[in-house]
């Protein structure tokens, strides 16, 4: 774990800070607060009422932010094989577009500052800055003040675009792009800064190909102390809810030092001006934020382009520890990810409502007019998703074999579904419905019985339902574990019973003396009793 400044600048504040509060000893105000149980400076009462403050209001330690200076150096956290590479000098110029909503002032500064002090003069066209409706004025007023100041020193490098309503990340990052006016555009958050020549080998790769879209590797700064923790180049994937992870590289990628293909890109990405908007920009009818980035890689590939990961290009980018824009990402992303399967996932759009839990059919959720988006998507005559499962993203499973999913209920207690039940008992349970998380379920055609969340990954460990062969219980055990000594094979027809392909036991259910129905699900001698999944695939 590396400081996000200078090791003696944050000592020396910190420092500054116990001084100033070691007169008496305050007493803990927030000992629950996600701040306080990271960051174990004391501080006054009142300081800390400042810090909890503006920590719910930003996600990160604004307090600390605020008291460190804006131009503050970072460590070098490149490949040793990075350091002493050199590139052209007669690069494509670079727009740099920082996206906000009520970010913390210091924060805007000290990403401007980083950019201006780390960037060639004369690759650096402009800093478009876009607010999305932020409210706070300070943004209003200090942060125009200090942008001032900057374009006196070199005149007309910094713009604003600022929305009259909130648009959402990808109008905002479109806005962006919309006022650039140089070569290549790097579309970044605005709670970063960059490295050393951060944008050398970006802006070689682009010159070298104009259809890259990339991606500079992320170091993470925590959001409690603000120092950096070194991150490796890895590729950004997705899984079939659309939610965004680090994957591996390809088997053929083996130097920290070379770019390397990425099935998507997590957000922060850097691209061609013209060929950006020749490929479709971003998809403008997402909402707040999530599934744009997705919808982007798979456009890409799909459209005669490609995507990297550039590790020699390194930001230190805020991880949040929460995020104070929306309230309820789960419904937003859930939209956004519906639009992106029914653009341009074909036949395996239905994966995105499997994994969302949602039938395949009729899913209630309203996802806009995609119209425009498919039609692009003809005009490009971009490949068929398939292309991108077995050429870019192999490791997603197309979830070929799954026949059925959702809640499992029988005939005898309809108000009561399977349940998972306490994640350390693994003993699935008879509980209220309410169709959701610990009561889906997805029956194979090969017989097994996965809990919910199902792995989108080949090669990741599902829970499968097992009958340990003795004992009156089925269990969830991990499937690599049962593949061999237990039984996780069930035949089940859709209304009928559930039975263990080797013990030859069913899936029962009992009521005791006064008719209610217990809390244990029984494995026992068949009993004739019916069950139905929620959602059918392929017959059953």
């Amino acid at each position: 774990s590396l400081s996000f400044y200078s090791v003696k600048i944050l000592i020396s504040t910190i420092a500054s800070l116990k001084e100033k509060n070691e007169q008496k000893p305050a007493k803990k105000l927030f000992p629950n607060s996600n701040l306080f149980k990271e960051w174990t400076v004391e501080l006054s009462e009142d300081d800390q009422r400042k810090a909890e403050e503006l920590f719910q209001k930003y996600g990160y330690n604004a307090f600390l932010s605020d008291q460190l200076p804006l131009d503050g150096e970072l460590p070098d956290t490149r490949d040793h094989r990075c350091i002493g590479r050199e590139y052209p000098h007669n690069l494509p110029t670079l727009s740099v577009v920082l996206i906000y909503l009520d970010e913390a002032l210091s924060v805007i500064q000290r990403a401007i500052c980083s950019i201006i002090n780390r960037t060639p003069a004369h690759l650096l066209k402009e800093i478009i800055l876009v607010d999305d409706h932020s409210t706070n004025e300070d943004l209003k007023t200090q942060l125009h003040v200090y942008i001032s100041s900057i374009n006196e020193k070199h005149p007309g490098l910094v713009k604003m675009v600022t929305h009259s309503e909130q648009k959402g990340l990808s109008q905002a990052r479109i806005s962006g792009w919309k006022a650039a006016t140089g070569d290549v555009v790097a579309i970044l958050d605005a709670h970063i800064e960059v490295h050393v020549k951060w944008a050398e080998p970006l802006l070689a790769r682009i010159q070298a190909d104009r259809t890259l879209v990339l991606s500079p590797v992320f170091d993470k700064v925590n959001y409690y102390d603000l120092q950096v923790t070194k991150r490796f180049a890895s590729a950004h994937g997705f899984d079939w809810a659309l939610w965004c992870m680090y994957v591996g590289f390809p088997q053929k990628w083996y130097d920290q030092n070379d770019p390397s293909q990425s099935p998507s890109v997590m957000g922060i990405l850097v691209v061609d001006r013209l060929f950006f908007g020749e490929i479709g920009t971003l998809d403008g009818g997402m909402e707040v934020y999530g599934g744009e980035n997705v919808e982007l890689g798979i456009r890409v590939w799909l459209c005669g382009g490609s995507v990297e990961i550039i590790p020699c290009s390194k930001i230190a980018h805020i991880q949040r520890g929460h995020k104070p824009y929306v309230t309820d990402l789960n419904n937003v992303m859930k939209r956004n990810a519906l639009r992106v399967a029914e653009v341009w996932m074909d036949e395996y759009k239905i994966n995105v409502n499997i994994a969302w839990g949602l039938p395949i059919q009729k899913h209630g959720v309203d996802i806009g007019d995609v119209s425009e988006r498919k039609k692009l998507r003809e005009r490009l005559k971009c490949k068929p998703f398939k292309w991108y499962l077995e050429n870019v993203y192999p490791q997603l499973n197309p979830m070929n074999d799954l026949i059925g999913y959702g809640v499992l209920i029988n005939d005898l207690q309809i108000s009561l579904c399977l349940d998972k039940g306490p994640l350390e008992e693994n003993t699935p349970i008879l509980y209220p419905c309410h169709f959701t998380g610990t009561q889906i379920f997805h029956y194979t055609a090969r017989g097994e019985i996965f809990a919910h969340p199902l792995q989108s990954l080949k090669n990741n460990r599902n829970r499968c339902l097992i009958d340990p062969g003795s004992g009156r219980f089925p269990e969830l055990s991990w499937c690599s574990d049962t593949e061999k000594p237990k039984h996780m094979y069930w035949d089940f027809k859709q209304g009928q019973a559930i039975q263990n392909r080797e013990t030859k036991r069913c899936l029962e259910i009992s009521a005791d003396q006064t008719g209610k129905y217990e809390e244990n699900v029984f494995l026992q001698d068949c009993r004739n009793q019916h069950w139905k999944i929620q959602n059918v695939i392929q017959d059953l």
